[in-house]
């Protein structure tokens, strides 16, 4: 048999390794012609201040296009594991298998961009599922999120284990306990890679149970006075529940703030969660309990302006208003990179006289990860006894770090993949066989486009260094009617006025160099736009030290 027609078991992220999000993980199986592929979670990510107009960024699937993908396995609910769903589903167009929360949050994405959702099949924790050449576990984890999986890929090649994002909560107070006694059977049975979840690896110990959580969220609040806001991640709806119950213990009625609060704890309650709290108030009727009766929970906990906490930070919420004598608790993270936002939105309550409270001001422990630390890794390692370990979930100095601690843990064989990387996995060693197309699509708008789109390129531009438009009309012997005139966006005097004075400068530059072209060349509009315009931007540069996009209208009469 060629080495061109002989079966491989590969593992390729487009998403997912050198970053901690967008994760979309693919298996592929069989000859190199032919591979038969199924893939676990179709995540994004979020734009950031360096690309302008972008909420919404996804895995680039362009590989898997015309390939047969037989399934989509969806780990868990979180925004970087589904977010993609409805916005790539109708280029992968698979089957897809989710438990019934993350059924429920998947739903909502397929419906809002226009995706049929017959194509979403419900299962229960524990199912296996076959896919062409795959058979796929469903095996409880625990996360920071309900229903949690991680999934045991079974090929004729060798086992594969997917943990998905874990950690080791032996009392995770909602949902599933974590299958110690079948991950420590699967050990037993062999196998052949464990592609593992790599957030935390620098982090000694363990990342702490949400029994902690719960103890300490109710003796705090039971302390409180004054209106209390409680935010987190809306998606963690075992400390959802542990807020409402401890609302309930201090004799507070609880109103949800913020549309993903409403949509995950919805979701909840259809997949049989939540079942045991009080009914929640509207925004509207909160108003009218006394400030010691109520307790908000509040989305925003990230800083995001647009969150419901950013806009009570801001006054400009409809319904709530915090001041003195309240308190906001941050029963979360600070997820790096966030932290300008965070403190912004933390020195706006402040100076309405609100009292924070957040995970670094108290000895008891208000929030935990949800990813696992060093001891947690090395329990698991223990277990599984993988004969190759493949970090993902993690940036670079991350999945190195856990290919270094998988070595510790007499993992003989390592791979660290970055986007695109396709690693065989068997037959022979590990190793990366090819580099795939994997970039990023951008959300602009209502359609997507890749990264390089010239209309991005333009509005980082745009955003940096302004824009000059120049107008000019042209007659039939080749002289300028009107103009050339310079509007300009972007731009200001040094009193902070209209860039009036700018203006003039430019549009004697752009006359002089329209002045010297010869008549000939003033017949061709692209020779016009080409010399008014790089005499305006040259100006520009030498004047204001900005070189901007320039847009130059040329009409004829």
């Amino acid at each position: 048999m060629s080495t061109q027609s002989a079966p491989q078991l590969v593992f390729l992220p487009l998403g997912g390794c050198e970053e901690i999000g967008m994760n979309l993980n693919a298996y592929g199986f069989g000859p190199a012609d032919a591979r038969r592929w199924i893939i676990a979670d179709v995540g994004v990510t979020f734009g950031g201040p360096d690309t302008p107009g972008i909420d919404i960024i996804t895995p680039d699937p362009t590989f898997l296009d015309d390939e047969k993908i037989e399934a989509i396995f969806l780990t868990h609910a979180h925004e970087d594991h589904i977010g993609a769903l409805g916005l790539l589903w109708p280029r992968l167009r698979a089957p897809i298998y989710a438990t019934a929360f993350t059924a429920e949050l998947a739903r909502a994405k397929m419906v809002e961009r226009g995706v049929d959702e017959s194509h979403l099949r419900t299962i229960k924790t524990g199912d296996t599922i076959e896919a062409g050449p795959f058979s796929v576990e469903y095996l409880p984890m625990t996360h920071s999120i309900p229903e949690m999986n991680g999934l045991v890929i079974k090929t004729a090649l060798g086992t594969v284990f997917h943990t998905g994002d874990w950690k080791i909560d032996a009392e995770p107070q909602l949902g599933d306990e974590m299958a110690f006694e079948r991950l420590e059977a699967l050990g037993r049975e062999g196998v052949l890679a464990m592609i593992c979840d790599s957030t935390n690896v620098f982090e000694e110990g363990e990342s702490g149970s949400e029994a902690t959580v719960r103890k300490s969220l109710f003796a705090l609040i039971a302390k409180q006075t004054g209106k209390v806001a409680v935010t987190t991640f809306a998606s963690n709806v075992a400390r959802v529940e542990t807020v409402v119950l401890a609302a309930e213990a201090a004799g507070r009625r609880v109103c949800l703030v913020g549309r993903s609060m409403h949509k995950v704890t919805n979701a909840a309650k259809v997949a049989g969660l939540l079942g045991g709290v009080q009914d929640f108030i509207d925004e509207e009727e909160a108003g009218f309990f006394p400030p010691d009766n109520i307790l908000y929970l509040c989305t925003g906990s990230q800083g995001e302006p647009r969150a419901a906490l950013g806009r009570i930070a801001r006054g400009d919420h409809r319904h709530v208003s915090l001041g003195d004598g309240d308190t906001v608790i941050f029963s979360s993270r600070t997820i790096p990179g966030n932290e300008s936002g965070i403190y912004a939105m933390q020195n706006q309550l402040a100076d309405r006289g609100v009292q924070l409270i957040t995970p670094r001001m108290l000895k008891e422990t208000i929030h935990v990860s949800g990813h696992p630390c060093r001891d947690e890794l090395r329990r698991m390692y223990q277990w599984i006894k993988p004969e190759i370990s493949v970090p993902v979930h993690g940036e670079r100095r991350h999945t190195l770090e856990h290919a270094k601690f998988a070595q510790s843990m007499q993992v003989g064989q390592t791979v660290t993949p970055r986007n695109g990387h396709m690693v065989q996995l068997a037959p022979g060693r590990a190793k990366v066989i090819d580099d795939v197309p994997a970039g990023r699509l951008y959300l602009d708008g209502n359609k997507l486009v890749p990264s390089d789109a010239m209309g991005l390129i333009e509005r980082k531009k745009i955003a940096h260094s302004g824009i000059l438009t120049i107008s000019l009309v042209i007659d039939k012997r080749g002289q300028a009617v009107d103009g050339p005139l310079v509007s300009a966006r972007g731009f200001s005097e040094a009193d902070g006025g209209t860039a009036d004075e700018l203006l003039d400068i430019l549009d004697e530059a752009a006359e002089r160099a329209f002045e010297k072209m010869k008549l000939r060349a003033r017949e061709d509009d692209e020779a016009v736009e080409k010399a008014v315009g790089r005499a305006a931007r040259r100006m520009c540069e030498r004047v204001a030290g900005r070189k901007p996009l320039v847009d130059v209208i040329v009409l004829r009469v």
